[in-house]
């Protein structure tokens, strides 16, 4: 089936099963309209979602997929439209926000969130690895893929037959992103995903939808079939707008020349005529495609031999290490991902390479001729509010990048016509990280170290920087949560766990599969101790090391609140800044992002070190 561009009633509704007839529908959408002051999200957007149906929502930043979902979830109204839910509707949200209680053990979250007895909750956290002593533990003192793990758990004990999941990969390591996908694949529900992860997509969706200028295309396919599609109906309509373009042309040449001849006037009339019709029938293609970025990145001479030697090196806060690398060698010209669980130290490994944090111990040496240049997951918040982005441009471009190359480099990133001179302090958060990320590439430097390159950019931008990075003379060292982008860019892995960094032995494209056999062979890890088996080392021990224990606990615990009002915080501060309506509000938002980007710094510092103690009170 061919895809669509939707306005009006949405043709999914008709779409039939391997049983043929029509499918259940359990949330219909018609004609949504939304605006923010000038800008149109919604322009007579419909949509249906069937009983079987695993729809991957997709669209830049800015576009209104969040809009979207919340009115469908019913926590905004539309201008205009309707949103029909069905009675047997049950309606299951994975919340971004963590909805535990203090000293909430994980299997005492489960019972009050689904109301279903200790068993029940303790069957269905066992599919996802939640053993005993997981459930033992109080749920704040967790990592972040145990939350999640815990939080999709509640959700399913509800017995939804709709999921609904906004951004489900978002800082999640890649084990947990597996078993996620594994889950979703085998479910037998409907489910409603917005996500720029492209490979998550193409696992766990059967159809896919593009929200763009208002509009809404949807595709009876995953995602890369969807593209595929798109481009092709895309080409299609561009050769059927040129060739009546041309013939528009020629019958006004024809109209313009005769027209005012007595013998050929009545002629030029009916011509003029043809070109007004032929002028209706030509297709709107901006309000069918967005701007696709085509990233580029300005040459740089490739070089031989070692770019970075690396000996007895430890890697800390505070003089305290968490990962040791014993030796490690990078070569000028490799493109290596630095992958393993969170919370196990890769951000800090990437802070010590490029001189932000210093060694607890070791070496680490960059060679003559190394020049890095870092992206860091919110260095776009440092952008400033001075001039315009292609005075930022120009201030990090190389004293051999020429002007002409940085008006490419911008727009290629999408800053294109007047759009270069856009006040930086304007930008919204994705602008403003294309805009960072744009120059750093224009710095001409031979090594760029990148942590979570593609957290703000949409599908098609991900897919251009890998392209573009692929053909990057220098040396790439990059982490990411985006495993189809390291795939496509890296030819090695750096694997940080259990206290170690070393070269994973195997090709960067086999290390998903990798993992993925191994979560299948090996049973679910388990936190250091369970509640009785640290009671009873405790009473071992004597007093003192169970006040410890409760001490580290405690400061654990408020280290997680903590974190957790800052990323909430920082969230709600970027989606603002989308919507500022002024300069003024713009900067105001801008400057306290930095603010509170600096106390997250701090926290996260804070939690780490928070860890360690309770790791060695255990």
């Amino acid at each position: 089936m061919a895809p669509h561009s939707v306005k009006g009633r949405d043709p999914c509704i008709s779409w039939r099963g391997p049983d043929s007839g029509p499918m259940p529908v359990l949330l219909d959408a018609h004609d949504l309209h939304k605006a923010f002051s000038a800008k149109v999200l919604l322009d007579e957007v419909s949509l249906a979602i069937t009983d079987t149906m695993k729809l991957g929502l997709v669209g830049v930043n800015g576009a209104g997929k969040s809009t979207l979902l919340r009115i469908l979830l019913g926590d905004e109204e539309a201008d205009n439209g309707t949103v029909h839910r069905s009675n047997d509707l049950r309606l299951g949200h994975l919340p971004q926000h963590d909805p535990f209680q203090e000293g909430e053990t994980v299997a005492a979250f489960l019972e009050r969130w689904s109301g279903c007895e200790p068993w029940t909750c303790a069957a269905l956290a066992a599919r996802f690895g939640i053993d005993e002593g997981v459930l033992a533990s109080p749920a704040l003192t967790c990592s972040g893929g145990w939350r999640t793990r815990a939080k999709l758990c509640a959700v399913l004990l509800c017995e939804p037959n709709l999921l609904v999941l906004d951004e489900p990969t978002n800082f999640l390591d890649l084990r947990t992103q597996l078993l996620l996908e594994d889950f979703l694949a085998g479910w037998s529900g409907a489910a409603l995903v917005v996500s720029h992860d492209r490979r998550f997509l193409q696992q766990v969706t059967t159809h896919t939808a593009e929200l763009s200028n208002g509009s809404l295309r949807l595709a009876p396919s995953p995602i890369e079939d969807a593209i595929i599609a798109w481009r092709e109906d895309e080409e299609r309509l561009a050769r059927r707008a040129a060739n009546l373009e041309s013939k528009a042309r020629q019958l006004q040449r024809f109209v313009d020349a005769n027209r005012a001849k007595a013998s050929t006037a009545s002629q030029a009339r009916s011509k003029a005529k043809q070109v007004a019709r032929l002028q209706e029938e030509i297709p709107d293609l901006p309000s069918i495609t967005s701007p696709r970025a085509h990233v580029r990145v300005p040459p740089v001479e490739r070089r031989d031999g070692p770019a970075c030697h690396i000996t007895d090196l430890a890697v800390g806060y505070a003089g305290k290490a968490i990962a040791q690398c014993p030796h490690l060698e990078i070569q000028r010209g490799e493109r290596l991902a630095v992958m393993g669980d969170n919370g196990q130290g890769k951000t800090t490994f990437l802070r010590t390479l490029v001189g932000d944090l210093p060694t607890v111990a070791g070496s680490l040496r960059w060679t003559h001729g190394a020049e890095v240049a870092v992206y860091a997951q919110h260095v776009y918040l440092s952008l400033g509010d001075t001039g315009t982005v292609l005075d930022h441009l120009s201030r990090m471009a190389g004293p051999t990048v020429r002007s002409q190359e940085v008006l490419d480099v911008a727009g290629s990133f999408l800053f294109r016509g007047d759009e270069v001179h856009k006040p930086l302090s304007v930008c919204s958060g994705g602008e403003r990280a294309r805009a960072v990320l744009a120059g750093i590439l224009l710095t001409g430097a031979t090594v760029l170290v990148l942590d979570e390159p593609t957290n703000h950019l949409d599908v098609a931008t991900v897919e251009s920087l890998g392209e573009a990075l692929t053909r990057y003379g220098g040396t790439v060292i990059l982490a990411s949560h985006d495993a189809r982008f390291v795939e496509q860019v890296c030819t090695g892995i750096i694997e940080v766990g259990e206290g170690r960094i070393q070269r994973w032995p195997g090709e960067a494209a086999d290390y998903c599969q990798d993992l993925r056999q191994h979560l299948a062979q090996t049973p679910s890890p388990r936190p250091a101790a369970t509640p009785a088996a640290a009671a009873k080392t405790s009473a071992q021990a004597g007093p003192g090391f169970a006040q410890r224990q409760r001490a580290a606990r405690k400061r654990v615990q408020t280290a997680e609140r903590q974190l957790e009002r800052l990323r909430r915080r920082l969230t709600e501060l970027e989606a603002a800044q989308l919507q500022a309506a002024d300069t003024s509000a713009a900067q105001a938002l801008a400057a306290e992002l930095l603010q509170q980007q600096t106390a997250l710094d701090r926290a996260e510092e804070e939690w780490l070190e928070a860890q360690e103690e309770l790791e060695s009170a255990n």
